[in-house]
């Protein structure tokens, strides 16, 4: 066994089956010269021997490129997975009036901002105005509801930046309903568990805005 494909068995673990099969055609004897020969620059009058070694030394780099690209994607995953159940625990909150369940997604030293009113105070202001509205959520004298979809999504293992929109539903005692679509931002830090430190209300946005969003 070859030491390329040694490394391949070695590391292939890190990688979906696409980017296996991109490998493995690589390390296939029949193609090195013609496929990717001209890719690492050698020269037809040199020694099959250097070409060879040229060839499996540049496999070998665009494997292990692969490998880190694979370990980023996959660690990008868990983080937005992670994300996803934060902002799923939000929506429910709101829909079932779980007033503390709400609040334990917010930061203590937590900033609202609202572009829409041109105004910045802390989100413990915000969650005793908004606390009545949960009231009512939760003994259904309303119905309220919540949906986030993003346009742009950074971060690490204990921060995040999120921008997008969400749209707020609610139908009160008579029937009349009502939609708010929001352009937002949210900054999120994790310490222990996923809360939000900063929430930026940019915007009103639209229905065909929100649609294009995922």
């Amino acid at each position: 066994m070859n030491s390329l494909k040694f490394v391949l068995i070695s590391v292939a673990g890190w990688m979906n089956r696409e980017q296996q099969r991109v490998v493995e055609y690589l390390v296939t004897e029949n193609h090195w010269r013609n496929r990717i020969g001209h890719w690492c620059g050698f020269r037809p009058e040199e020694p099959a021997h250097q070409i060879k070694n040229r060839i499996q030394f540049s496999s070998l780099l665009l494997l292990l490129w692969l490998g880190v690209q694979t370990a980023f994607g996959a660690d990008q995953q868990v983080h937005h997975i992670e994300l996803d159940a934060y902002w799923e625990k939000v929506s429910r909150s709101v829909k079932e009036g779980d007033f503390e369940g709400y609040r334990a997604t917010c930061h203590e030293s937590g900033v609202l901002v609202s572009g829409i009113s041109k105004t910045s105070y802390p989100l413990s202001i915000a969650l005793a105005k908004w606390k009545q509205g949960f009231a009512d959520t939760k003994s259904r004298k309303i119905k309220a509801s919540v949906e986030f979809r993003f346009s742009q999504r950074y971060g690490d293992d204990t921060t995040a930046h999120e921008t997008g929109m969400f749209l707020y539903s609610t139908v009160d005692a008579e029937g009349n309903s009502s939609k708010a679509y929001i352009h937002f931002e949210a900054l999120l830090v994790k310490q222990g568990s996923w809360q939000i430190i900063m929430e930026h209300q940019k915007s009103e946005g639209t229905k065909d805005e929100w649609g294009k969003l995922k």
